[in-house]
């Protein structure tokens, strides 16, 4: 079997992973809060735990993973939406949840075994919010239930941070009512135009941290094996999920890894809306970006790095998936893959080196050269190439779409009518034609061509050419190199 090894926040280190049951491997993510569009920076996680959940899917079996991610539909940014907009909450959340759906179905994201929504999950809340009081490590004023952030010694262990540090820089909320600073509430009170439901406390809602312990608590039990979410809900979002969780099931270890993707710029810039650099998925997806070079540019850089969007990388990833789309075409005249084909070794074995995506999509640009050389061997990588694609959450389905046709049409509209695969190749071998008859003249100007054109060529000893596309890739400048 597959040996996977990941890095764990909780550690600090990267640590082989063995599940808690092979045959029932649990996953949390903390998902969406549905008041408006999904942005790129969301879209992130989705993709990096897509990875992740297909991964764990070809080790462990399909019908073994259980893979929740919640939704977040009581929050109060929901009820101002709401409000300004005049709408009943649950309208507003159940089109947002929809919209968000459909973007990620576009990136290629598999839906999550369960997805449930804070609201269904109330009683399980308060049960827990009981449970903590019960036990001294909550407690209640003015209508409030917080959190007793000293009644917990390991308190800030999972962020590497102190308390004077954490009282310092904390986004805590400071209210006249807390024993401490750094108490986070569980309840609070809901007026008439709140949402709410019945509690020992009163009419009100949970807090935003303790949905994610009693919903994970519900679907996946006391232990399970990961957890996951962007580098921001280190703290104090799990900070707060790990102490809660730890003092109401004192004999569970709640998460055993932590996985946390890094931030998001746009063009070396922080996005946001003040920069005008600020975009959401359902933006790209109607300027005509496809969700497949959305989701490869999102895999472009190892999800525990910060990562640059830029324009340059969208241009280099379309590129790079027409010329798959075309040899997608050539494997399918050979024919599909034989049942039970398996992906490529050298791209399970990138991803389970810590979602080393990175490095796997350059196991597949290998690949990808193996299928030009046609033949057996072609044929045989061919079929790991699809495969690879698929684990990869790239379906060679995905490049028949009308919007990434159109939009390989307009990256390729200067290509001419000659094939640009075909093209290249021929003036790789008119290059080699060059050299062999010692015209290195010739075979310079042909390479400095390919070169002007955005192509870097390769020479390997023993074997044909290879060569890759540039982010400065000019399709056009290719019909004034003569070969």
């Amino acid at each position: 079997m597959t040996e996977i090894t990941l890095h764990n926040t909780r550690s600090r280190s990267r640590e082989r992973f063995v599940p808690l049951d092979p045959a029932n491997v649990r996953m949390y993510v903390c998902g969406p809060t549905v008041y408006d569009r999904a942005h790129i920076g969301n879209a992130r996680p989705v993709v990096v735990f897509d990875v992740l959940f297909r991964l764990l899917r070809h080790v462990y079996g399909a019908g073994h993973v259980t893979y929740v991610r919640n939704v977040t539909d009581v929050d109060d940014k929901i009820n101002a939406r709401a409000a300004a907009e005049q709408r009943p909450i649950r309208e507003l959340t159940d089109e947002t949840l929809a919209a968000y759906h459909a973007d990620m179905d576009a990136l290629g994201a598999l839906r999550p075994t369960h997805e449930p929504r804070a609201t269904d999950y109330v009683p399980e809340m308060v049960a827990m919010i009981e449970a903590l009081v019960a036990r001294g490590h909550a407690y209640e004023a003015e209508g409030h239930v917080l959190f007793a952030v000293a009644s917990f010694p390991g308190y800030g262990r999972f962020a590497n941070r102190s308390l004077d540090e954490m009282q310092a820089g904390a986004r805590v909320e400071v209210a006249p009512y807390k024993r401490d600073p750094m108490d986070f509430v569980l309840w609070k009170p809901s007026s008439s135009a709140e949402p709410g439901w019945p509690s020992p406390w009163g009419h009100g809602r949970p807090g935003w941290h303790i949905e994610c312990s009693a919903m994970s608590g519900a679907l996946l039990g006391t232990s399970f094996d990961i957890h996951g979410g962007g580098i921001d809900l280190v703290f104090p979002h799990h900070e707060n999920e790990i102490a809660q969780s730890a003092c109401t099931h004192p004999e569970g270890e709640f998460a055993r890894y932590w996985l946390h993707n890094g931030f998001l710029n746009v063009e070396g810039e922080k996005m946001s809306k003040s920069l005008g650099n600020f975009f959401t998925v359902r933006d790209l997806l109607e300027r005509g970006i496809p969700g497949e070079v959305i989701r490869f540019v999102l895999m472009s850089t190892h999800y525990r790095q910060p990562i640059d969007w830029t324009e340059a990388k969208v241009h280099e990833a379309t590129v790079l998936l027409t010329l798959w789309e075309k040899l997608l075409r050539d494997v399918k005249r050979v024919g599909a893959p034989a049942a039970g084909a398996a992906p490529a070794p050298e791209v399970v074995a990138a991803l389970a080196d810590d979602l080393n995506t990175p490095l796997a999509l350059k196991a597949l640009r290998d690949i990808a050269s193996e299928v030009r050389l046609g033949g057996e061997r072609g044929a045989r990588a061919g079929a790991a190439f699809v495969v690879s694609l698929d684990l990869m959450g790239i379906s060679p389905d995905g490049f028949r779409s009308a919007a990434i046709r159109q939009s390989l049409d307009r990256v390729f509209s200067g290509a001419g009518e000659k094939g640009f695969d075909e093209k290249v190749r021929g003036l790789l071998a008119a290059r080699e034609k060059a050299r062999a008859a010692r015209d290195f003249a010739r075979a310079d100007a042909i390479r400095d061509g390919l070169l002007a054109a955005g192509i870097k060529v390769m020479d390997r000893a023993g074997g044909p050419s290879e060569w890759e596309l540039g982010p400065d890739f000019d399709p056009a400048r290719l019909d004034g190199i003569e070969s």
